[in-house]
């Protein structure tokens, strides 16, 4: 049975979906935030494919707040874009609030060379 909580974001998470595609040239960074951990997918919405993926499961020294592994999760991710040519992305935070562990996920893609 779905809480209030998980209806709200699921129609907050529709709304945004409604609104932002991602392409070949200017693919979509999507979030999912778990209790434990961040997961970061980029994905070409016109292709239906991910060409990229990332969560904080991956890093290795895995010491430090939740924050600071979801800032680091964003910079390997945007690392890895950028090797493959991707430098441009629309982002979708899922019906997340931009705060917290979102928030930083964003700042680290930025801070790796990501535009958005």
């Amino acid at each position: 049975m779905a809480t209030n909580k998980d209806l709200r974001r699921t129609k907050i998470r529709k709304g945004i979906r409604g609104k932002i595609a991602g392409t070949s040239s200017k693919p979509r960074l999507s979030v999912f935030r778990s209790n434990d951990n961040m997961y970061a997918q980029i994905i070409d919405d016109s292709k239906g494919h991910t060409l990229l993926s990332y969560s904080t499961k991956l890093i290795v020294n895995s010491t430090g707040s939740k924050i600071e592994l979801s800032k680091e999760a964003g910079k390997q991710l945007a690392e890895k874009a950028v090797a493959n040519g991707i430098t441009s992305i629309v982002f979708d935070r899922s019906g997340y609030l931009y705060h917290g562990r979102v928030k930083a996920l964003a700042e680290g893609a930025r801070e790796g060379g990501l535009k958005f």
